[in-house]
């Protein structure tokens, strides 16, 4: 990370790995920016960047287009909570995600609807229209909603919860209102990106509902599901 460092960073990793491995996938894990080169990266259906913020400060210019070109050569991106954290200084991965961080919530249980469009998709099928889940919720620069490529699959009611915590509200922070996206994909120049707000911590993902979400995520950027 180039900026905060979410303390159970090691814990997501960990789950990772054995997320995988019960479902015969190969999951490496790094934290060593070197590991990432345009040659390491042909090993790679999926790079799955957990919390990892402010990327510019982390990967060279050099290593940025390399993840850029495997990108647009198919490679598939998952994003996890604040890997849309400051991330304006690298500007294509900043246009991929579609918004910033803005302010968040405290870690609370709120109402989720899924979006009507995206019912059959893998990552939330099953769950639709609502259901209520518990995590720390971003507010976001913009809503995506509308933008090429994109389709929204989770917003969250931000009348059930209190959408911006105190030290937020203290600098004039507010909600993003009615349009608050919390997941999406984005099949936008050449491959497929996917982000969840999951994953501010281990409670968020380790559910019934977010092993779920997360296990297909991965499948989907790596295009080994029938949606389309």
């Amino acid at each position: 990370t180039g900026w905060y460092r979410h303390a159970e960073i090691p814990l997501i990793n960990g789950w990772l790995v054995r997320l995988g491995a019960a479902h015969q996938m190969r999951v490496d894990v790094t934290e060593t920016p070197s590991d990432i080169s345009e040659e390491s990266l042909r090993a790679y259906d999926v790079l799955l960047i957990n919390n990892a913020n402010e990327l510019d400060q982390v990967f060279s210019q050099q290593q940025r287009a390399a993840i850029r070109q495997w990108y647009q050569a198919g490679g598939g991106i998952v994003g996890l909570h604040a890997a849309l954290v400051r991330q304006q200084g690298w500007e294509w991965f900043s246009e991929l995600g579609g918004c910033d961080f803005e302010s968040d919530s405290n870690y609370q249980r709120a109402k989720v609807m899924v979006d009507p469009q995206a019912r059959d998709h893998p990552a939330v099928e099953g769950y639709g229209p609502e259901f209520w889940y518990s995590a720390d919720w971003h507010n976001h620069t913009r809503p995506v909603t509308g933008l090429e490529g994109v389709q929204v699959l989770l917003r969250v009611d931000e009348s059930t919860y209190e959408p911006v915590r105190d030290y937020f509200l203290e600098q004039g922070a507010t909600p993003m209102g009615e349009d608050h996206p919390v997941s999406w994909t984005r099949q936008y120049d050449g491959s497929r990106f996917f982000y969840t707000e999951l994953g501010h911590d281990l409670r968020s993902l380790d559910t019934e509902f977010g092993r779920m979400h997360i296990l297909e995520a991965i499948r989907w950027v790596a295009k080994s599901t029938s949606e389309e």
